[in-house]
């Protein structure tokens, strides 16, 4: 273990942050004391800022405390309006409420690219922090770039100066990707040389992984009358499935084509269901996504793989995005939910990893995705 440990100053200095929050934390005796600065980490991809804000997490009491991936806590947010739809205030209700039961609230992944989450995020956090609720949030930028050059920007103003006021940010700014340290470590000791062939890795280029054998493998124990063969229910719709145990056995586990989760009409809340209802998921034939970006009229307001090349009279923006971006989209969202919930996750691409995106309007948000696929590449081997 030892030999997988790199001095890292920047780590260094975000843990003494986050030790000096905990004791103000435990320390605080009574909801009249003054206001305590939640903590804001930022930085690179693989700088530690997850892993951090989680140690951080389970050293917390118990009670009063909520730690979730930031897409997740929106779509409970936007549950809760629906919920409350006609009500006067509802955001006000909804704050309050989590208010009562939450008086830390841990964020993974804090990036705003929804108009919607950014109407509704400056009325939320106005009134958690009324009520004293302290964040730490991690996210790839600093809090003055957050949903930068979104749609009426000017409306999410207010909620980029709560998040100044109310926390102070901490740079991760070192200089090295640990997922990618913690990979090339594990396959290059002698133990892992002898006794793991390339073959046994989790993801591969099509034809140098068998998924039939994978799946057979995973599922030996489980009965042909067992495993679907055809469609799964996902959120109330079905969507084919090449094969995938069904939801009574106790190993859950799904193989999809690419096309099927991320080419169509999905959203996170169906990311979210596969990954509460299966811990391993295997995803045939992923595409190269990105390429040549180019402007395109978007009406405003539709989903992303909606009326992207067609004008419309009223709501009309230029957006710059290449042809596969918005499967791509999808397809980090899909795997930010499936490595948040330790998803095991089997992969087949027609090209290598490093080379699925290049060149499209996400090479930044692509950059967390590979770093990611990477350390889950390598999380559980195959059998």
């Amino acid at each position: 273990m030892a030999d997988k440990l790199v001095d890292d100053p920047s780590q260094q200095a975000a843990i003494h942050a986050l030790d000096v929050l905990f004791s103000h934390l435990t320390n605080r005796q009574a909801p009249s004391c003054s206001p305590i600065k939640g903590l804001y980490l930022w930085g690179d991809v693989g700088r530690g800022k997850t892993y951090l804000m989680d140690l951080f997490y389970d050293c917390l009491p118990d009670e009063g405390k909520l730690r979730l991936h930031f897409h997740r806590f929106m779509a409970r947010i936007h549950q809760e309006l629906n919920e409350h739809s006609g009500e006067e205030d509802p955001l006000v209700r909804i704050a309050n409420d989590l208010a009562k039961t939450c008086r830390v609230l841990c964020f993974d992944e804090f990036f705003v690219s929804d108009i919607a989450d950014a109407m509704i995020l400056a009325g939320l956090f106005e009134c958690l922090f009324k009520q004293g609720v302290v964040l730490i949030a991690t996210s790839n930028m600093p809090i003055k770039d957050l949903y930068k050059n979104g749609l009426a920007r000017h409306k999410f103003l207010p909620c980029i100066a709560l998040l100044q006021q109310h926390t102070e940010m901490l740079h991760l700014n070192g200089k090295r990707d640990h997922r990618l340290h913690l990979t090339k470590v594990e396959i290059n000791t002698p133990a892992t040389r002898a006794s793991s062939p390339p073959s046994s890795l989790n993801m591969g280029i099509k034809g140098e992984i068998d998924f039939d054998a994978i799946f057979m493998g995973l599922t030996q124990t489980i009965s042909p009358k067992d495993i679907h063969t055809s469609s799964l229910t996902i959120c109330h719709r079905d969507i084919p499935v090449i094969r995938a145990t069904k939801s009574d056995q106790s190993n859950k586990v799904a193989w999809f084509d690419f096309n099927v989760l991320c080419a169509g009409y999905r959203s996170q809340l169906d990311y979210m269901d596969i990954a509460n209802r299966f811990n391993t998921v295997m995803l045939s034939d992923v595409p190269y996504l990105g390429g040549e970006v180019r402007g395109w009229i978007k009406a405003r307001g539709t989903e992303d793989g909606v009326g992207a090349n067609q004008a419309t009279s009223t709501g009309e923006r230029v957006v710059s995005y290449a042809s596969n971006d918005d499967s791509a989209r999808r397809f980090i969202s899909l795997i930010d939910e499936l490595y948040d919930q330790n998803v095991t996750l089997f992969l087949s691409s027609d090209v290598p990893l490093s080379e699925l995106y290049k060149e499209g309007a996400l090479t930044f948000e692509f950059r967390r995705t590979y770093s990611r696929l990477m350390e889950m590449g390598h999380r559980g081997m195959a059998f």
